[in-house]
């Protein structure tokens, strides 16, 4: 009887430990269940494809509202909800954990690592997370402040913490990790502030460093006692010449793609740019300056270098290759070839050999002026003369720093055999600057930073935009290289993509979620979110019946002409009924009455200076982040000294400038948003978002 009893509590134990993550392993992501989604882009192929089809063409018009779940922050929400034995996983903005009930809603658990509101700072484009991982049991979240947490799957309870990053210098972890091997693998950013790049390895079950891979060589030169050290001695370090880079760390931030090949056994991460931008500041102009702007493969067991490619070499304005990667088999020469695709920011669609890293075709998926085109024998950008803007000189190109693409993720369908571009229109102004000193800390792109004052004009006025800036959804044949069609949006920022089997595209932008048909692009069925959705949709099968699930909220780089709402999930199902009650309507802030000013004696001509170098990124432009010249806060100065220079509020990730510039410099700066205040043209009134599409 007492065998029987510890039989009985073994088997119970034994069931209770298969939900909630504990059957995620390598075998199911790599052959998930169709009716789950296990991993960032649901396969480790990374391809964003559901072998679902309930909701299709003949039905998606019955798609209603399943369920909905409204979040604490209103900043941007870019998470993949992961759903595996009826629980749905996500995360939202200062990189929070949320555990719902994926059939009814029900919220289970929720974590908050509660990240300082001051290492904001350091995040270039919000504080935003895209995800989490599972793996036997567990729930893997990278935070804003460096660390990396494995969490028990039922209860939200953390089981590790590990620190990824030194907390002395300004990395941030906004990616997802992903768990490879029993291997948890993570990146970081921050590069603009200067970082050294790399990715790293823990152990999934004790959080213990497994291996790290460095994408720039040590500033010391010495090795790193690091998977990376036999690469950089035989071939990466010589393409580093001397440079500011030394000071910087060089950039080249892991902080998004990671896909993984299990039947090639190679991981490849994608690596973004340098620190500063500028080549000839970084390298001397120097040398291709590996890893950077490069596709890298790796041994999963140990970060063993296997090959690279880089698709911008010297890369001098950004142009990261830390965009989605994925992994597919395509007809190319008359046979199937197991490749790499990747449309990264420069503007081209390139496709690879997984095993060899070789370049087999690479096309131009939006207007590009910076290069004429790939030379496949070279692997090389045939580059345009004057996009380097060397010696003062400046260049206004397609596409600027945001990119052809960025990390909105593509999907694939092996069905239609078309890849869905989230593409965008910008054009990019890089000028050189008279001189450059490092800022620890600080923006440190190595761009001039054009500022007027009262007295005084920049040296290079910013270009006016020759071509409206735009979003576009593209259907992309990757054998062909060729548009297949696509869909113009008078917005930059859309969403991520998913794509199923039901022979539908489903895709965000203007603040409404549109199923569009695979093959032809003919819209099928839309629904008005309320507010704009950024990130990738992703869908699941519970009882029977398929679900969609979106995060809503916008945020992060090129999303600041948004009004801030509450970050939503938002579920749907065939016949749903919910209703999620209207967001509120902006509230126009009252206009500024400058009469109440105490006048400043500062230098409002430094003041600019001051605003350009330091202000410019994120208050440059409301309402998303506030417009500096419209805010009460100038008005007064020991009031604005108390927010910008002694961090009053810091805890709501407006960090303290006081170890930047000194309290003279603070009232400089003030005296130069009185004046911008007097002389800027009328702000326009915050609205909702225009529906349309």
């Amino acid at each position: 009887m007492k065998q029987w009893v510890r039989w009985a509590a073994a088997i119970g134990a034994a069931l209770a430990l298969s939900g909630c993550g504990q059957g995620v392993d390598g075998r199911r992501i790599e052959n998930p269940d169709p009716a789950e989604w296990l991993t960032y882009g649901r396969t480790y192929d990374e391809q964003r494809f559901s072998p679902l089809k309930q909701i299709d063409g003949n039905t998606v018009g019955r798609l209603g509202v399943a369920w909905w779940a409204e979040f604490d922050t209103d900043r941007g929400q870019e998470a993949t909800p992961l759903v595996h034995d009826g629980v749905l996983y996500t995360t939202t903005a200062w990189s929070k954990v949320y555990a719902f009930d994926a059939k009814t809603g029900k919220r289970l658990w929720a974590y908050d690592p509660k990240v300082p509101g001051e290492a904001g700072f350091n995040a270039c484009c919000d504080v935003v997370n895209r995800g989490v991982a599972l793996w036997k049991g567990r729930v893997y979240v990278g935070t804003i402040d460096g660390r990396l947490v494995a969490l028990d799957a039922r209860t939200g309870e953390v089981a590790w913490s590990v620190q990824t990053t030194d907390r002395s210098r300004p990395y941030t972890i906004t990616g997802a990790p992903r768990v490879i091997k029993g291997r948890v693998l993570i990146g970081n950013g921050g590069a603009e502030y200067g970082v050294r790049g790399y990715v790293s390895a823990y152990d999934a079950a004790s959080g213990k460093l497994a291996w790290r891979f460095y994408t720039t060589p040590n500033p010391k030169g010495a090795p790193d006692g690091a998977a990376s050290d036999k690469v950089f001695a035989e071939k990466a370090a010589a393409t580093w010449s001397d440079g500011a880079w030394k000071q910087t760390g060089g950039g080249g931030t892991v902080w998004d793609a990671i896909t993984y090949d299990p039947g090639l056994d190679l991981v490849f991460v994608g690596v973004g740019n340098g620190t500063p931008w500028n080549h000839k500041l970084r390298s001397g102009g120097q040398g291709d300056n590996l890893f950077l702007a490069s596709i890298v493969a790796l041994r999963p067991d140990t970060g063993e270098y296997v090959w690279h490619y880089q698709t911008t070499p010297g890369e001098s304005w950004d142009y990261t290759a830390t965009q989605h990667i994925m992994l597919a088999d395509l007809p190319i020469g008359g046979q199937t070839r197991r490749v790499v695709m990747q449309a990264p920011k420069n503007g081209f669609f390139y496709v690879l050999d997984a095993r060899t890293g070789q370049l087999l075709s690479a096309e131009k998926f939006v207007p590009v002026d910076w290069a004429e085109r790939i030379d496949l024998k070279t692997g090389r950008p045939v580059e345009t003369p004057g996009a380097r803007y060397l010696g003062g000189s400046a260049s206004n190109q397609m596409v600027g720093a945001l990119g052809g693409h960025n990390w909105h993720p593509m999907a694939f369908s092996p069905k239609a055999g078309l890849v869905y571009i989230p593409a965008q229109y910008n054009r990019g102004f890089y000028a050189d600057p008279d001189s450059f000193a490092f800022t620890p800390g600080a923006w440190n792109t190595g761009m001039l930073r054009p500022a007027r004052g009262p007295t005084t004009r920049p040296r290079l006025d910013r270009p006016a935009e020759r071509e409206p800036v735009r979003g576009e959804l593209i259907a992309w044949d990757p054998v062909a290289q060729k548009k297949r069609w696509s869909v113009v949006f008078p917005q930059m920022a859309t969403s991520g993509i998913l794509a199923t089997e039901g022979g539908l595209v489903f895709h965000s932008a203007l603040g409404r979620l549109t199923a569009y048909d695979a093959a032809t692009g003919r819209p099928a069925w839309s629904y008005d979110l309320g507010a704009r959705a950024i990130a990738p949709a992703s869908t699941y099968a519970i009882d029977g019946e398929q679900y969609l699930a979106l995060m809503v909220g916008a945020g992060g780089a090129g999303s600041r002409d948004v009004p801030r709402q509450k970050g939503r999930l938002v579920v749907f199902k065939l016949g749903g009924t919910a209703k999620p009650p209207p967001y509120p309507a902006p509230v126009d802030a009252p206009p500024l009455d400058l009469a109440l000013a105490t006048p400043s004696k500062g230098d409002a001509d430094r003041g600019a200076a001051t605003f350009a170098n330091y202000c410019a990124n994120c208050h440059g432009a409301g309402p998303y982040f506030p417009n500096l010249a419209r805010s009460p806060a100038i008005l007064e100065p020991d009031g604005f000294k108390a927010i910008v220079h002694d961090g009053a509020l810091k805890d709501r990730g407006m960090a303290g400038f006081s170890r930047f510039f000194d309290v003279a410099a603070t009232e400089d700066l003030r005296a130069y948003l009185l004046w911008a205040a007097k002389t800027a043209p009328p702000e326009p009134p915050k609205s909702a978002p225009a529906h349309g599409q």
